[in-house]
């Protein structure tokens, strides 16, 4: 109801809300999901929730040259996370296994499956396939077996995970702005349906954080 030309939306609830009931353009953030709650519109755009998947690939290549096989589990939708993941594994000489899941014992007997055989394992925030039990088993079973994970966030490295590759708030809240400025000047249609982020922070259990662009 306010004379604002758009509504920027944080997190899935607030991106529901406001793609099902706004009349203004919408820009939606941190939210991974969005394919399976229908948040892209003509009327509505996202900013990615991660990181750039080659970002995060180089990074860890550099962290690990001798890294040769990664794995993914993830759950249903994400097609074109998985392709840009596959080309971005291509480009460094990386061989990716992916499977797709539809719950989190599915995804641990996978994971248990696959974990003898990679040199890494890369988490994405697909809370529909995790929950806490299960993570904490994973990482568990990783530690065990020698097996680096790769986490979405820095709080995840206190229950035994190697590394995380986050995204910066700051380059967050740029990028957020940058969307609004292109639609308040009328180019709605030139704006992807996801613009992705273009910071990195990459932290690991024996180092402090770096940031990367």
């Amino acid at each position: 109801d306010s004379e604002a030309s758009v509504v920027v939306a944080i997190g899935l609830r607030a991106a529901q809300s406001s793609v099902s009931m706004a009349e203004k353009p919408v820009v939606f953030s941190q939210v991974f999901n969005h394919h399976e709650h229908d948040l892209l519109s003509e009327n509505s755009r996202g900013v990615a929730a991660i990181p750039p998947l080659d970002a995060q690939i180089a990074a860890w290549k550099k962290i690990d040259p001798t890294m040769v096989r990664v794995g993914v589990i993830i759950g249903e939708g994400h097609d074109d996370l998985i392709e840009e993941a596959r080309l971005a594994a291509e480009k460094h000489d990386i061989e990716l296994r992916v499977q797709i899941t539809h719950s989190d014992q599915e995804t641990l007997y996978f994971f248990r499956r696959m974990v003898r055989d990679i040199d890494g394992f890369w988490l994405f925030p697909d809370n529909r396939i995790l929950s806490t039990r299960v993570l904490q088993q994973m990482l568990e079973d990783a530690n065990r077996q020698r097996v680096p994970v790769n986490v979405p966030s820095d709080s995840m490295l206190s229950l035994g995970a190697t590394i995380s590759m986050s995204s910066q708030a700051s380059d967050i809240a740029d990028t957020i702005v940058n969307v609004v400025r292109r639609i308040q000047a009328g180019k709605l249609n030139n704006v992807p349906p996801i613009t992705q982020l273009s910071e990195i922070r990459v932290k690991t259990n024996e180092t402090s954080s770096v940031v990367q662009r």
